[in-house]
C-alpha cells in the first residue's frame, strides 16, 4: 500500500437556502413507515478501497445474497455513477469532493425510501469519507474497508488502468500519483487477498444482518 497521505480541503462557502424553496418533508410518507412495509432497516454500506481491491465484486455478491433473503437493495458503483449523474466530473480534488457529495445526497434519498444501499467507491481520503458520513448520518453509515495490497490490485487489473497510470496516460490515479488514505474509522475490514469472494460475502453479510433486521419501535 502506498504511503499514507491526507489532503487538506479548502473551507467551503456557506450556502444559504433560497427563500423560495419550501421543503415538504413533513408531509410525505416517513422512512419508518417504509421500513415497516419493507420489513428492513435502511442502511448505507460504504465499501472503500483501491481500484481492483474487489469492492464492486463483493458489492454485487452481497446484493444477491441480501435479495435472495428478502431484502430490497440498490448498488451505487463508481463507473456507473460517473457515466450518468456525475459524468461531467473529472478526478481533481475538487471534483472528487463534488462526486462524493452528490453520491451521499442520492444515498439519503434511498435511505428515506427504506432501501439498503451498497456503495462501491474508492473514496480515497479521510476527508471524502467524513463528508459522506456527515451528509448521510453516522447512524446510517457502515464503512467497510476492502483491503488488498497494491500489488494484488495491479495483478487483478483487467482494464490495464494501473499500467496506463504508470505510463502517464492517466493522471490523478489513486495509488499511483494520487494518494489513498488508509481508513481509520471503518466498521469492518475485509482482506480480499486472503478471503475468497464467498468468504468475504459471508463475513460482511454476518456483520450487517443484525443492523438491517427490522424491529418494531
Amino acid at each position: 500500500m502506498n504511503v499514507k497521505k491526507i489532503y487538506f480541503c479548502r473551507p467551503k462557502k456557506k450556502i444559504e437556502m433560497d427563500n423560495n424553496i419550501h421543503p415538504v418533508f413533513d408531509r410525505i410518507i416517513q422512512r419508518s413507515d417504509k421500513e415497516k412495509k419493507l420489513n428492513q432497516k435502511a442502511k448505507v454500506i460504504w465499501l472503500t478501497g483501491l481500484s481492483g481491491s474487489g469492492k464492486t465484486t463483493l458489492g454485487v455478491s452481497l446484493e444477491k445474497k441480501l435479495f435472495n433473503n428478502g431484502y430490497l437493495t440498490q448498488i451505487l458503483d463508481g463507473d456507473n455513477i460517473r457515466s450518468g449523474i456525475n459524468k461531467n466530473l473529472r478526478f481533481t480534488e475538487e471534483d472528487r469532493l463534488e462526486n462524493i457529495r452528490r453520491i451521499a445526497e442520492v444515498n439519503k434519498l434511498f435511505i428515506n425510501c427504506g432501501i439498503i444501499t451498497i456503495n462501491c467507491f474508492i473514496s480515497p481520503t479521510e476527508e471524502i469519507r467524513r463528508i459522506a458520513k456527515e451528509i448521510i448520518g453516522a447512524e446510517n453509515f457502515i464503512e467497510v474497508f476492502i483491503n488488498a495490497p497494491l500489488s494484488v490490485c495491479e495483478q487483478r487489473d483487467v482494464k490495464g488502468l494501473y499500467q496506463k497510470a504508470r505510463n502517464g496516460e492517466i493522471k490523478n490515479f489513486t495509488g499511483i500519483d494520487s494518494p489513498f488514505d488508509l481508513p481509520e474509522h471503518f466498521d469492518i475490514e475485509i482482506c480480499t487477498d486472503i478471503n475468497s469472494i464467498d468468504e468475504s460475502t459471508k463475513i460482511l453479510y454476518d456483520f450487517i444482518i443484525e443492523k438491517i433486521a427490522y424491529k418494531e419501535q
